[in-house]
């Protein structure tokens, strides 16, 4: 795999990102080789000006185009986090700071000071925020009972995650789903 035909793009959070990059590169002719989440390879290295190009297509649908190292870091960081918390369906085995730190090859501390240091917020913070974001979006769906979206979010138990819930929201969860208008914060605003 060849670093110089990886992007990294900053604002992808949900499946419908995907599907709009893919349609930025084929507007540009440049054929992919795989996508995901925050990071696009493409099967050759793009010029300057066809990334310029890009960069702008990108900026006008809500993107960003990453070329600073450090905020490539950060944004892996959150697109780990926010893949692990709003799409995938297996549990973690291990704790967030060595999943994050398996995946990015690096120690844990040195992400966490970098992350803190450019987002103003812990790493912790950031996936508690995510969190009880998804959370809302469970409560607010009815699919699921507290015990249940409890254990799907890992939680220790329900009065836990009605702690963390009634910190961050000022609301219990009960009090939640009675809302009319649940007011979401979206994924990339986090």
């Amino acid at each position: 795999m060849n670093s110089s035909n990886i992007i990294y793009i900053k604002n992808m959070v949900c499946p419908r990102c995907i599907d709009v990059v893919k349609t930025i590169y084929e507007e540009l002719d440049i054929p992919i080789k795989h996508i995901q989440l925050g990071k696009v390879e493409s099967y050759k290295e793009i010029s300057d000006d066809v990334k310029s190009k890009l960069a702008n297509n990108l900026i006008e649908r809500g993107f960003e185009l990453l070329q600073d190292k450090n905020k490539k870091i950060i944004e892996q960081i959150k697109t780990i986090i926010v893949t692990q918390i709003h799409h995938s369906k297996e549990q973690l085995t291990s704790n967030f700071s060595v999943y994050i730190s398996e995946k990015l090859h690096h120690e844990y501390s040195s992400l966490s000071r970098l992350f803190s240091s450019v987002e103003g917020i812990t790493i912790e913070r950031f996936i508690l925020k995510q969190k009880i974001e998804r959370v809302k979006e469970l409560l607010f769906y009815k699919e699921y009972t507290l015990s249940e979206i409890a254990f799907q979010m890992n939680y220790s138990s329900v009065a836990h995650l009605s702690a963390q819930f009634k910190k961050e929201t000022g609301m219990s969860p009960s009090e939640f789903k009675k809302l009319k208008d649940p007011n979401y914060q979206a994924i990339d605003s986090i």
